[in-house]
């Protein structure tokens, strides 16, 4: 980022005068400035100043100069500005949008404490900060103002991230503070974040960190999470003063920070993670900065000064001018502006990710932005500004970009076309297809709203040149695939996406309709089409005619006029639609019939009154008829039954009209009687069931409401007997036996033999139905029945009459089964033959003619050579013994390896003539050994010899040659015939000939006579790879020496010798290619090696530029050091690095030590900058002159180290004398002290230790002591005999030490003795913290002898209460810790009784403890699980302690997962709604609810009382203070739950109540955050399928299958089926399944089944609302309905109040549940209506008596 200087929008001051805050309008179009005098300056975005307005204090009585601007900030739509004063107020000045517009105050904001600093990142949301720490939120909507959260620190910068989500505080304290309003899923922590070591004034949030800088002058930049990632410390710049403002760029990659004189700018570099800092901008006078504001197109940045000063800088990494039409300015690696040089429009091209964008291109008549990032791809439309930014992996620049459609760009890369919709950041989709071309695509994008349909985007493109492929690409599924015969060159859907059009190469027109998958042709010879915009109305040429179809759907419907050019042009404008014609040089338009374009539009629009009032305008035609039919089509679908009626009355559907005119009466009267929809009636809905000719949803109708007769009357009328008859035996009418003898006579009446035989054969009147069989022509249908009745079978008469007409037919294949079955075998087998059917005649044949069965099977061969089974007639022929036959099939069939097969089974000559045949396919099909085989199996040898000669295949050849001539004849023959190939240059021929007789040696040599170094390698690698490596060697060697190094190379590398290679490079002084050899084969090692000898040859200048080119220069010095080369690496270091010169000064010096030139090596080691190194090497060789001239010269510090060498070395020489000498010369008696103990003297350690280190003698003496007792191993009396002896010397403290010691595990008195004295000793003689510290020690160890009364007299002897008072609690002397307690240190009584009621309870004495302290017994009582005892004694207490403990126990229980048992508990105690209870109940609720096999009747009991506990809980709660809070509202729910899962076990109870539960478990799925998903689609699938819901149980099964797959990949299942309801979609996944896998495989086969079936269409069924029946919120409104008391399903039209506010029910729905519950007097369901009477406050009055 590079900052220049524009120019001055503000002149500086003489004297301070501080520019308090600027800011930039996010639209760039204007730039606002507050002065000291409280003005607000406001500037175009060209810096030109265009007005100004005042600011005005909170209260005028005190002045102009009451307050200070503090901050101010631009709205989102940039017509305002906030303005933070420090008189605790924030104005809002509307400015309008336009310059000059007036100012005035829309908001104010008074607040406690002044305002320190403003944002306003959202719509109508300001973020500001206050003096007394709080950041707060002012709705300026609400004009109403709230805290987001406080602190105790003044608040000193705000700062936002780049999407303007969230937002960071800096506090005077240094603590800086993060917040989101939304954190876009990043995972980012809020809260506290960081700590700076300053007040943060210089505060700044970028893409990749955050910066912060102040008074310590340094900038330390911070990740995400508030760890330090770097810091720039610039404290020690004399120049540099305090950070006082910072800026952010709007794609977050560059930060400025302000400063004395100074602007630094900092850049994020994306592939170092890390920020870089740039030159710092500096401008002499310029003072402080005290704001910074960036315009938020990123290319300019403001900065105020303390004088006054308002200074305009560029921003810019680099500009660039594209076809010198469009000026491109990279303010950003993310972020670039693209302005227009003639309009001077700006179009600014943000990455979204922050990527760096590569390459911008304007490309599409240059409309259309396509730029480049390494990971997206970032389009635009010009015109529109609308931008997209999608996911797209790197290809290499090679996509095409077509910009056809203004709505969406077409990119084709790799054989896949791309659809990216402006203003969309996801690609819209992507086919695979190779064809390019504009025409061959089509998409509609929304370009026509349509009823029902949100989201319309089609592409209709080209699989192959054949095929088209149909995609909606909102749902991303296959809409159709057409298939044509013909290559297709032009297609176009309409704009609703529901037709397309095609035309192929024959220029036929082809219509396509999508939704039912019908091809219709239009038009031949089409030279023109296309759709009138706005319509779907198509305008087409065929020769010299205009064709028009203003009814697309009725494509015979055609207008046609001629013309006598070819269209050009089709354009409606206007409410005109012309097309333009070219006829010779003339332009002539035609104009189209607008009304039947209208038409079109009022029918898409869905006013069909419209419509039918326009087509009554028109006179009737080919084309209105086709419209009227559109019409009545779509008012039937509609429902609009009197439209209909209208529309085929104007078709002359008389018998329709007449259908409808009746229905419509019928709808009419039924609203007139009950004010209801007529069409809602079930006679209407039936009527329009049979105009659809769905008959059966006509009968459901009917039967619904117990109308029989009329179903019955319905179908008499359509002659649908069966289903007539099907519902009176369904509904056991009385008539049903005249029914049925009706449906008889009406067959027999209308000629229907085969229906009526039918009939009979039902009835079990066999005769009477093969007569009827016959006379209706079926006599295989009753040769049906008599072979299944065998007392059909044994009359002859009838299966002689049944066999005649079955001949007579020629369906000998059945009468040859009825005379098998009638055991006329002979006529069977005849009928058998007759009819082809030699199966069964063969089986016939194997059990009542065995001698046939030969002969039948050559007759079944020969039948299946005629008809031209080849294949089958071939086991047939064998079976026969007819090989010869059997032979000729299977070589027709082409089945050879059975030919072969059979023939080699054969002993007969006159078989051998198809060897050859045989053997002619094979050499066809290159299968020469198979060839050859047949060839000599038929004594065709000399044909197989040529056949291996005409292949080329010389070596077969040569050995069946053999066998007709001697080896050396056949020898002399190829040897011969390759020399004479070698000299037609023909190589590969001579050498296959040499190889063929065993002669590669001649192929060898023929090779490399001819210089083919290649094939003489091939060749010894074949025959002899023994020698392989020493050929490459041999041809190496002769090649380098013809000076042809480069073959020479790659024989020595495939002799891997590449050291050859390196060495003849080297020769031949080509270092370029011996280090090229190197780098290839030998590795690092080799290549730097021959490096460095090139380097070596070239010498001075010249070898430091090799080396440094390849970066080989400090491993060639120190190469050459460690090579002992110490004058080439002393001239490299002095030519390139003179820093190493001491290095290798250092190694020529070590090198020297090691040859023991220590003369030489010490001057080495001084030049080194090592004289340390030099006194050490005389030293480690005892040259203790040289060491100490050269540590006195060179090293001072060292003189001593020489003096202890020298004093180590006298030692060892047993010279103690002058060893002591050196060691105080060099000042170190303590290692004289250590050299006299290591050898034992400890009489001198210890004159030294006394003379020169006194305070260590103590130590010293104790050591000494130490070391006798382990060389003694005192005994006790020893130990004994020490401290008398030290006590009667009056060393006290030693014979304290000494009696201390004293341990005899066998005699306990004799310890407590000594220990005692050493108390005794020390509490007389030494000093207070001695005698503490004896007393701390000897009282622990006779407490461990259970001396507690000794120990506790010894620690108040101290004063030691505490520890007195623990001695005797040890010793369980009660009283008198007690007595020691009160008379010494009253503050320990409740100590000593604390010990004493843990005491007992330890001791588990629970009785005495109540008297002592109850609530530790109650304590002691729960942790024993005595829970009984424990309840019954805090009943006692109070209420309070009660359920405290009745809390724990269900707290227990719930652990222990009875949550059954703690809901008797609550129930019996009651709930009291205590908010540390929240959790227990509602942890206790969810685990009832998620137990699972809780969904019979038999469960009603305990949903029945969770449902009770919880009202109680709820009554409770709305009766404290915690009414109406979250916690409420949850229970609330929860009660809602528990009541249907009640009513569900309730209705599940009574057999007419089944359909009312499975709608109570469809509504359970809306509390699926609650309850578990998988158990509740399980449930409502289970129910819907109970009741033959099986389209809702298919869905809901499909989910809990995908619910139950979660479990293994983790991943949240597919929830498209449930969008637009009020299912959940973000629901806990199931950590366990709630079923069986029995259970799921059962579920699993189910649902797969019918997906196969593909019976069911997966779609939730929808209501009047056209939204999904249970959810309460409407899909198209967002109205919310209440739910049903009952069934939980909304309430809509007929539906019953209750008393209580919000109650309602379906009344349907109720009165069902009241007749249930009246019939069935089931208590569980009178329990229900007695909970929802309390509940709901009270029954509608209608309502039902449950006493």
């Amino acid at each position: 980022m590079q900052l220049k200087h524009i120019k001055t929008l503000l002149t500086p001051q003489d004297g301070a005068a501080k520019v308090t805050c600027m800011a930039w309008a996010p639209n760039n179009s204007k730039f606002a400035v507050c002065t000291v005098d409280r003005v607000v300056l406001l500037y175009d975005e060209q810096g030109e100043r265009r007005d100004k307005f005042s600011t005005k204090p909170l209260d005028p009585k005190f002045g102009k100069q009451s307050y200070v601007v503090n901050d101010m900030a631009f709205s989102p739509d940039s017509t305002k500005i906030a303005i933070g004063q420090s008189d605790n107020i924030i104005y809002v000045y509307r400015i309008g949008e336009e310059w000059g517009d007036k100012k005035a105050i829309c908001n104010k904001f008074v607040q406690t404490s002044a305002v320190t600093r403003l944002l306003w990142p959202a719509e109508s949301a300001i973020v500001y900060g206050l003096v007394d720490g709080k950041v707060r939120l002012a709705n300026t909507q609400t004009n109403k103002s709230s805290t987001i959260y406080t602190t105790e620190s003044c608040v000193v910068s705000l700062a936002s991230n780049v999407s303007g989500k969230g937002v960071l505080s800096g506090h005077a304290d240094g603590t800086v503070v993060r917040y989101f309003f939304d954190d876009q899923d990043s995972g980012e922590s809020q809260g506290k974040l960081l700590t700076h070591p300053c007040p943060p004034y210089a505060l700044a949030w970028g893409a990749n960190g955050i910066m912060a800088g102040g008074c310590d002058r340094k900038v330390v930049a911070y990740g995400r999470e508030g760890q330090v990632l770097q810091s720039f410390d610039y404290s020690r710049e004399r120049s540099e003063r305090e950070f006082t403002a910072a800026a952010t760029s709007p794609s977050g990659q560059s930060v400025v920070f302000g400063s004395f004189d100074r602007l630094r700018v900092f850049n994020w570099a994306p592939s170092r993670s890390l920020w870089e800092e740039a030159r710092p901008k500096e401008i002499t006078n310029l003072y402080t900065i005290t704001s910074l504001a960036w315009k938020k197109d990123g290319s300019r940045l403001c900065a105020g000064t303390l004088c006054g000063g308002v200074e305009l800088f560029d921003c810019c990494l680099r500009r660039t001018i594209y076809k010198n039409k469009f000026e491109m300015t990279y303010v950003g690696l993310s972020q670039v502006i693209v302005r227009n040089l003639s309009s001077g429009t700006r179009v600014v091209l943000k990455s979204y990710y922050g990527y760096e964008i590569e390459e911008v291109k304007i490309l599409g008549k240059d409309r259309f932005l396509v730029a480049h990032t390494s990971d997206t791809l970032l389009l635009g439309d010009l015109l529109s500004n609308k931008l997209s930014e999608v996911p797209w992996s790197g290809s290499g620049g090679n996509e095409k970009f077509f910009f056809e459609n203004e709505t969406v760009c077409m990119i084709f890369n790799a054989g896949e076309l791309s659809l990216v919709e402006y203003s969309n950041n996801e690609i819209l989709g992507s086919v695979r297809t190779e064809f390019m071309n504009p025409h061959l695509i089509s998409v509609r994008l929304n370009e026509r709203k349509q009823r029902g349909v949100e989201d319309n985007k089609k592409l209709a493109y080209l699989i192959d040149l054949k095929t088209i492929a149909i995609v909606d690409l909102a749902g991303g599924y296959n809409l159709g695939t057409i298939s044509h015969d013909t290559k297709i060159d032009w297609l176009e859907l309409n704009e609703t996406g529901r037709k397309l059009l095609f035309r192929d190469k024959k220029l036929r027109l082809h219509l396509f309709d999508v939704e039912s998958g019908v091809k219709t042709t239009l038009l031949s010879f089409c030279s023109y089409v296309q759709w009138v915009p706005g319509s779907d109305v198509v305008v087409a040429q065929n020769r010299g005619n205009i064709c028009i179809w203003y009814s697309i759907d009725s494509p015979e419907s055609i207008t046609m006029f001629p013309i006598k050019g070819d269209i050009v042009d089709l354009e409606r404008v206007d409410g005109r639609t012309e097309v333009a014609v070219t006829e010779g040089v003339n332009s002539v338009t035609y104009t189209l019939d607008e009304g039947l374009i209208e038409f079109g539009t009022a029918v898409d629009d869905g006013d069909y009154d419209r419509a039918t009032a326009f087509l009554e305008t028109l006179e009737m035609s080919p084309e209105t008829e086709a419209m009227w039919k559109t019409l009545s089509k779509l008012a039937l679908e509609a429902r609009q039954l009197h439209i209909a009626e209208r529309c085929f009355a104007a078709l002359g559907d008389v018998s329709t009209v007449r259908f409808l005119h009746q229905t419509n009466q019928m709808a009419d009267k039924f609203s007139q009687e009950t004010g209801e929809d007529g069409a809602s009636f079930y006679k209407v809905q039936a009527h329009m069931a049979m105009l659809d000719k769905n008959f059966k949803l006509a009968e459901m109708h009917y039967l619904e409401q117990n109308a029989i007769d009329e179903a019955i009357e319905m179908y008499q009328e359509l002659h649908m007997w069966d289903d007539c008859i099907a519902v009176a035996e369904a509904k056991g009418h009385p008539e049903l036996s005249s029914l049925r003898g009706n449906y008889y006579q009406w067959l027999t009446d209308t000629g229907q033999d085969e229906r009526a035989g039918e009939v009979k054969e039902s009835e079990g009147d066999f005769q009477a139905a093969i007569s009827l069989y016959l006379k209706a022509g079926l006599p295989a249908k009753a040769a049906r029945l008599a072979i299944s009745r065998p007392e059909i079978c044994s009359s002859a008469d009838t299966v002689s009459r049944i066999a005649a007409r079955l001949i007579k037919g020629e369906l000998y294949d059945r009468a040859g089964d009825l005379y098998e079955k009638i055991g006329n075998n002979q006529r069977a087998l005849e009928c058998y033959c007759k009819g082809g059917a030699f199966r069964k005649a063969v089986e016939l044949a194997r059990m009542a003619f065995p001698a046939e069965v030969v002969k039948l099977e050559e007759a079944w061969g020969d039948y299946l050579v005629q008809q031209k089974q080849m294949d089958g007639a071939i086991n047939h022929f064998i079976e026969a013994g007819c090989s010869l036959k059997a032979i000729e099939a299977a070589i027709a069939a082409r089945q050879w390896k059975k030919a072969v097969h059979i023939l080699d089974l054969q002993d007969d000559e006159s078989a051998e003539k198809f060897y050859v045949k045989i053997a002619q396919h094979y050499a066809s099909v290159q299968e020469y050994e198979v060839a050859e085989q047949l060839f000599v199996k038929g004594g065709h040898i000399k044909d197989a010899v040529d056949m291996h000669t005409t292949a080329g295949r010389w070596e077969e050849a040569h050995k069946l040659a053999v066998e007709c001539m001697t080896e050396e004849e056949v020898r002399a023959l190829y040897v011969s015939r390759a020399q004479e190939l070698e000299k037609d240059g023909k190589f590969k021929e001579a050498e296959r000939l040499f190889t063929t007789v065993k002669k590669p040696d001649l192929a060898v040599t023929m090779y490399k006579k001819n210089r083919m170094f290649d094939d003489v390698i091939r060749l010894v690698a074949k025959h002899h790879p023994e020698l392989l490596t020493e050929t490459h060697l041999l041809l190496a060697k002769e090649l380098e020496a013809e000076s042809r190094f480069s073959e020479a190379e790659y024989h020595f590398v495939k002799a891997e010798d590449w050291k050859a290679v390196v060495l003849m490079y080297n020769v031949h002084d080509m270092w370029e290619e011996a280090y090229r050899v190197a780098k290839s084969h030998g590795g690092a090692g080799a290549q730097k090696q021959v490096a460095y000898l090139w380097a070596k040859s070239l010498g001075g200048e010249a070898a430091v530029k090799l080396l440094n080119k390849l970066s080989l220069l400090d491993y060639a010095i120190e190469f050459a050091a460690n090579k002992f080369s110490f004058d080439f690496a002393f001239d490299l270091a002095r030519l390139s690095c003179k820093e190493k010169i001491p290095e290798i000064h250092l190694k020529h010096a070590i090198y020297l030590e090691d040859e023991a030139r220590f003369p030489e090596a010490e001057v080495e080691f001084i030049k080194a900058g090592k004289p340390k190194e030099a006194v050490f090497m005389y030293v480690h060789n005892k040259d203790w002159a040289n060491a100490q001239r050269v540590a006195e010269s060179h090293d001072p510090e060292s003189v001593s180290e020489v003096l202890v060498g020298q004093a180590k070395f006298c030692f060892e020489q047993k010279d103690f004398q002058k060893a002591e000498a050196f060691l105080l010369r060099a000042q170190r008696p303590e290692l004289a002290v250590k050299f006299y103990k290591d050898a034992d003297m400890w009489s001198d350690a210890m004159r030294i230790c006394k003379e020169y280190l006194p305070s260590k003698l103590s130590v010293l003496q104790e050591e000494y002591e130490r070391e006798n007792s382990k060389k003694g191993g005192r005994s006790v009396e020893g130990l004994l005999e020490q401290a008398r002896e030290w006590e009667q010397s009056g060393e006290h403290s030693r014979a304290v030490d000494c009696y201390l010691k004293v341990k005899d595990d066998s005699n306990a008195s004799l310890m407590e003795k000594c220990w005692m004295k050493a108390a005794e000793l020390s509490m007389k003689f030494l000093s207070g913290d001695r005698a503490m510290e004896v007393v701390q020690v000897v009282g622990p160890r006779l407490t461990q002898l259970r001396k507690f009364n000794a120990a506790a007299e010894l620690y108040l002897n101290m004063d030691l209460i505490r520890e007195a008072i623990d001695a005797f609690i040890e010793g369980e002397e009660w009283n008198k810790a007690k007595r020691v307690a009160k008379e010494l240190e009253p503050r320990y009584e409740d100590y000593v009784d604390q010990k004493y009621k843990e005491h007992l309870k330890n001791q588990g004495r629970v009785e005495s403890l109540v008297g002592v302290d109850v609530m530790a017994a109650l304590d002691l009582y729960a942790e024993k699980g005595q829970w009984e005892k424990c309840l019954d004694t805090a009943s006692k207490q109070s209420f309070k302690i009660l359920h405290k403990y009745v809390a724990l126990y269900a707290t227990h229980l719930i652990k222990e997962e009875d949550a059954v048992k703690a809901l008797q508990l609550y129930t019996q105690h009651g709930a009291p709604p205590n908010p540390q209870n929240f959790n227990i109940y509602k942890r206790l609720s969810l685990d009832l609810i998620n137990r699972s096999d809780t969904d019979g009747p038999e469960s009603y009991r305990l949903w029945a009382d969770l449902r009770n506990f919880l009202q109680q809980l709820c009554e409770n709660v709305s009766k404290s203070a915690e009414a109406n809070s979250p916690a409420h509202q949850d229970f609330e729910q929860m009660l809602l739950i528990a009541h249907y899962l009640a009513t569900r076990s309730a209705a599940k109870g009574a057999e007419q109540l089944i359909s009312l539960a499975a709608k109570v478990s469809v509504s359970l799925l809306r509390y699926t955050e609650l309850i578990r998903a998988d158990k509740a689609f399980y449930e409502a699938g289970l129910a819907c399928k109970a009741v033959g819901w099986e389209n809702m149980a298919f869905i809901f099964f499909n989910h809990f299958v995908d619910l139950c797959d979660a479990l293994d990949d983790g991943h949240a299942p597919d929830h498209s089926d449930f969008m637009d309801t009020d299912i959940p979609f973000e629901v806990p996944l199931p950590t366990k399944l709630c079923v069986t896998d029995a259970q799921l495989e059962q579920i699993r086969d189910w649902v797969l089944m019918v997906s196969v079936q593909n019976r069911l269409d997966q779609v939730l069924p929808r209501d009047e609302r056209d939204t999904y029946e249970a959810s309460l919120v409407a899909a198209s409104t967002g109205l919310r309905s209440l739910p049903c008391v009952l069934t939980g399903y909304p309430v809509l039209r007929n539906k019953i109040e209750f008393p209580g506010a919000g109650k309602a029910a379906n009344k349907e729905d109720w009165n069902k549940f009241l007749m249930a519950t009246k019939t069935t007097h089931s208590p569980e369901c009178q329990d229900v209506l007695k909970f929802i009477s309390q509940w709901c406050g009270g029954l509608p009055t209608s309502g039902f008596s449950f006493h």
